[in-house]
């Protein structure tokens, strides 16, 4: 089987680097290029993941739990697509709902590996994690500040300048009004 390279960057990403941040950024881009007015699409649901263990690794428990029951409500949904992305989808929610309690339970973040039942799709992504020098399946390194509060880091100039712009054209809209 093959699989989209954002896929694989996706999982190389959520089990090398444990960089949940880049997880979300690469499937976002993904899933908006190929399934955009899907908001219940599978991707978005791999993207809330991501986004639920960038929270619960930074100690916001609540966000995390709440994000992570919107992933499982979305993939209970998902079973045929998650087994075409080489998932076990049993093993998956059993995972999931296992975190989930982990969070509600307010215990410390702990590293997940989805249970990909697709040898040839570990193998893959094992060798991308070893030429980009990470380790597949490694805890997360909790004093990586460059991943753990990634979100922090970032330019959002782009995104400033645009709220700006968006928010002078609804100005001029108003001013131009009778």
């Amino acid at each position: 089987m093959t699989y989209a390279e954002d896929y694989l960057s996706f999982l190389v990403h959520f089990h090398g680097t444990r960089d949940y941040f880049e997880c979300h950024e690469i499937l976002e881009e993904y899933w908006k290029e190929t399934a955009p007015k899907e908001r219940d699409s599978h991707w978005v649901g791999l993207i809330q993941i991501a986004v639920a263990l960038y929270h619960d690794r930074r100690g916001n428990k609540k966000g995390a739990a709440r994000t992570l029951s919107k992933a499982l409500a979305n993939l209970h949904l998902k079973k045929a697509e998650l087994l075409k992305l080489g998932l076990d989808p049993e093993r998956l929610f059993k995972l999931l709902e296992d975190t989930h309690e982990r969070m509600l339970s307010q215990k410390p973040y702990k590293s997940i590996n989805l249970p990909i039942s697709d040898q040839r799709l570990i193998e893959k992504c094992q060798s991308m994690c070893s030429k980009e020098g990470s380790i597949w399946g490694a805890d997360s390194d909790m004093t990586n500040t460059s991943i753990v509060d990634k979100h922090l880091m970032r330019d959002r100039s782009d995104v400033i300048s645009e709220r700006a712009r968006q928010l002078s054209l609804r100005k001029t809209r108003m001013e131009d009004r009778p």
